[in-house]
């Protein structure tokens, strides 16, 4: 198990910190692994996997410690250079990645622009909502929870958005009709504290689910791009996301063990099992 070190590098608008674990004698080139708004802790787990693998993971401007100086939304396009620039700082590429839920967009967006960095890419579960054959509704569900954040606050639309993210199906027409869900039964707070501040709900929820991937491009990018789901996801919407990526990339997609946080340890509470991931995501990545 290699620890690590963390470093910081300047990005327009922000700060980003990333870690590095490095291996020495690794002949492979580093693995980066990132979500999207998860910061660098819900990694470390599956990181430790890899101790013959000199891996990076970072936290995605705005979370974590990579502090903005700027507000508003954030964009795929700037998480894409923010890793574009933690690339460069840890020698240049081409590098492997995987990268889960809305680090999986940010990932395309990186590999449409700047395809030579990357030789591998494990895109897992992107929220891709564009492409999905419900598209109308799941937006409108989407914008839902936002508007619930800017009215109501943080509890009531972080348990729209579980909700959301956990329906097993097309999204009905009259989704947003229904009554929301208690907060209490997530364990969130039923009271608003006034912040409109969250990394998800105010910087990364629109932009990511909206978020249309360059097709062409990666087409003919010279990545290797796999589309990853979970065995157990059933028909959640990132699922759905991911197989409409690979149906538009023309490629088909790949199952890991598990569901959207599989790669997680216990302590995270969705159940995860980083050991038995980390075995499924080296045969993907083309290890032994």
């Amino acid at each position: 198990m290699n620890s690590p070190e963390t470093r910081t590098v300047d990005a327009p608008g922000a700060t980003v910190t990333y870690d590095v674990r490095t291996a020495a004698a690794s002949t492979e080139p580093p693995l980066l692994m990132f979500g999207s708004p998860m910061d660098a802790s819900g990694f470390a787990a599956l990181a430790d996997q890899f101790p013959d693998r000199t891996v990076v993971t970072y936290d995605p401007r705005g979370t974590g410690r990579s502090q903005r100086t700027e507000s508003g939304e954030c964009t795929p396009e700037q998480h894409a250079d923010d890793v574009r620039r933690v690339i460069a700082a840890v020698g240049g590429g081409p590098v492997e990645v995987f990268a889960s839920s809305g680090g999986a967009i940010n990932a395309l967006a990186l590999v449409a622009r700047h395809p030579e960095q990357v030789r591998t890419l494990v895109a897992h579960e992107p929220p891709a909502a564009q492409l999905l054959e419900d598209r109308e509704a799941a937006l409108a569900a989407i914008q839902d929870v936002r508007t619930t954040y800017l009215r109501d606050g943080f509890g009531p639309a972080m348990a729209k958005f579980i909700a959301l993210t956990m329906y097993d199906g097309l999204v009905p027409a009259d989704y947003t009709e229904r009554p929301g869900p208690d907060p209490a039964t997530f364990g969130l707070p039923t009271e608003d504290d006034g912040t409109r501040d969250d990394p998800l709900l105010a910087q990364n929820l629109i932009t990511c689910t909206h978020y249309q991937p360059d097709f062409d491009a990666l087409a003919a990018a010279s990545t290797r791009i796999v589309v990853a789901v979970g065995a157990e996801s059933g028909q959640e919407l990132a699922c759905r996301g991911g197989l409409g990526v690979a149906a538009r990339l023309g490629t088909e997609p790949v199952t890991l063990p598990g569901h959207h946080g599989a790669y997680l340890p216990p302590e995270f509470g969705m159940g995860g099992d980083p050991a038995g991931f980390a075995v499924a995501l080296r045969k993907v990545l083309g290890e032994s």
